[in-house]
């Protein structure tokens, strides 16, 4: 299910923030589903960059030490009207703000966020934008295993499947990567928020919560590889 531009090029997504360790783990997890990236770390560099680099989507960080997302926002949308933005916001600075933008169809994630949920609104908002999308769905499918991005139902051989957040995250990204080796530090990574101090049994934990509800009585599709992590596959 990748996402292409109408060109079939990648989709170009610029990531600001003037926290430069957050901007690198975010553009490594776009870089990761595939997609062109580019850094600013502070509003200006991030309006003169939109110039040139011309980004599908935009991930902007509301607190920025020259101007604000806001004016940003306002300055790129000078040049691209239609240029969908997932902002980035502390907790406390959300409600009355974001919610005007939000209404236009842009999205935001409070810190600290997850970057499986970056990327999970970023294909939202990019989608809704236009990225074409081999399968036009929002379905992940693994065997008879299925995974609704957007009404976030989980079904297995028919039977739906209740999962916490956390879960549903966990399968989600297990499900976009069926096959694949997924170490426990590359989980902790992409399901856990960027900022949690918390150990690797994390993972372990989730994934024996998981194989309770999905593999149960049923063929099991969750695999533990020793040493390496762990893999879903049909």
């Amino acid at each position: 299910m990748e996402l292409t531009r109408p060109d079939g090029t990648p989709p170009r997504v610029l990531v600001v923030d003037d926290e430069q360790n957050i901007a690198e783990l975010i553009a490594m997890a776009l870089r990761y589903e595939g997609w062109e990236t580019a850094q600013a770390h502070t509003g200006s560099k991030a309006v003169s960059t939109a110039k040139d680099f011309k980004p599908d989507a935009v991930v902007l960080d509301m607190m920025l030490p020259d101007f604000d997302g806001l004016e940003v926002l306002r300055r790129m949308r000078g040049h691209q009207p239609d240029l969908p933005v997932l902002f980035l916001t502390a907790r406390d600075s959300v409600e009355d703000r974001i919610a005007g933008l939000t209404a236009g169809g842009d999205d935001y994630v409070t810190k600290p966020f997850s970057l499986e949920e970056v990327v999970a609104r970023l294909r939202g908002l990019l989608r809704r934008s236009g990225a074409q999308q081999a399968a036009s769905t929002s379905l992940l499918t693994v065997g008879d295993l299925t995974l609704d991005e957007d009404s976030h139902e989980v079904t297995r051989g028919g039977v739906e499947i209740s999962l916490t957040a956390t879960e549903f995250e966990l399968l989600r990204f297990l499900m976009r990567n069926p096959k694949r080796v997924l170490s426990k530090a590359q989980i902790l990574d992409r399901v856990w928020n960027y900022d949690f101090g918390g150990q690797a049994n994390v993972v372990e934990l989730y994934i024996s919560y998981l194989r309770k509800k999905i593999d149960t009585g049923r063929d099991p599709m969750i695999h533990t590889m020793r040493g390496a992590g762990y893999v879903l596959k049909p």
